[in-house]
């Protein structure tokens, strides 16, 4: 589309815009600065270090992939991790946890990012009520995501984890407290903030990776306590879970968020019914999601994908509380689709 930004985009085809605001800020009464080294990315906040917890990093040849290996020094060791990129996306080829001791190390040295509200709200009043302001609870630093389940599962590897929550269940809580003091803290910094939703969770907490047991015990214990504290500190909450929703449902609903996502249909790899979601927690929160874009953003015509609208309205949208919204990211589409889909969602009117 001729390089134009999100702004343009959102105004080109009329959808109801989203602001994303990464705005982070060293808790200097505890030694930590803004990474001198540092140019931030795509929705990537400043990064925060110390004296005690440096970061290097070095580009690795490689053919397929563009690959850099990141280095972590602290008085007791180094950790390394390496990312790997596409033109679309990051993700870990190396985990930065490899022995269970390294789990101390960030507790004794990680700093503990705290939210820059006077950033937050300076594009929140020049936003005005043009669009959603979001966020995310603090991930862990270089590649993470908002949940402790989560942000676990990036830096152990999910596997791992998942073996590891019954071979040393004791190893996995004190690695989940860990992450959870760290994001109780950037919670706590948000107070006045003007947020419209922040968002927590993530894939590896869905039906399709962990068990219920397994949820029930390592997940919903340490979220919810997020969830609880930030609504403390007047924020709402969505909780992103892209992959199987249905088996958790009331699971998720009871952690007591605002709103949740992906909804994710069948022909995503998900397993969402929307309309049976919407009869079993559709009165307790705001549903999120629930649009097949890999089908119906691509491969089909203008009719197809006012169909697939008027089906996700016709299962979640009665009485309200339903933000019609792909099912996660995307990153191809043709033009007339996304023509199709926003217009046909401007008629969906109770």
């Amino acid at each position: 589309m001729g390089g134009i930004d999100n702004n343009a985009f959102f105004e080109r085809f009329g959808i109801d815009p989203i602001t994303w605001v990464s705005a982070h800020r060293p808790d200097t009464a505890r030694g930590s600065y803004y990474d001198p080294s540092q140019t931030p990315g795509y929705l990537e906040p400043r990064r925060i270090i110390s004296d005690q917890w440096r970061i290097s990093s070095e580009t690795v040849p490689d053919a397929q992939y563009a690959t850099v290996r990141y280095t972590i020094h602290t008085p007791k060791k180094a950790l390394t991790t390496v990312l790997q990129s596409n033109e679309h996306t990051t993700w870990v080829s190396e985990r930065l946890i490899k022995d269970p001791g390294d789990i101390d190390i960030i507790a004794a040295h990680a700093p503990m990012p705290l939210c820059d509200v006077a950033a937050v709200n300076a594009i929140s009043a020049s936003t005005g009520e043009r669009a959603m302001i979001r966020g995310t609870i603090v991930c862990f630093d270089l590649y993470g995501q908002p949940g402790c389940w989560q942000d676990a599962s990036v830096l152990f590897g999910i596997e791992d984890l998942i073996l590891a929550t019954y071979d040393d269940p004791e190893w996995v809580h004190t690695f989940l407290k860990i992450l959870l003091a760290r994001k109780m803290r950037f919670v706590d910094s948000l107070r006045g903030a003007e947020f419209d939703l922040l968002e927590l969770g993530g894939g590896d907490a869905s039906s399709t990776v962990i068990s219920p047991k397994v949820f029930d015990a390592f997940v919903a214990p340490y979220d919810t306590q997020l969830i609880d504290r930030a609504h403390a500190a007047g924020q709402k909450i969505v909780y992103h879970t892209c992959g199987g929703m249905m088996p958790f449902l009331e699971r998720l609903a009871d952690m007591g968020p605002d709103a949740m996502e992906t909804f994710t249909p069948a022909g995503m790899g998900g397993d969402t019914l929307l309309g049976e979601a919407k009869r079993r927690i559709g009165d307790r929160v705001c549903m999120i999601g629930g649009f097949d874009q890999f089908h119906f953003f691509t491969r089909c015509t203008p009719e197809e994908t006012r169909a697939e609208v008027r089906r996700c309205f016709n299962e979640a949208g009665a009485g309200g509380a339903y933000i019609l919204c792909p099912s996660d990211h995307f990153f191809d589409a043709d033009i007339p689709l996304l023509d199709a889909f926003a217009d046909e969602a401007r008629k969906c009117v109770y």
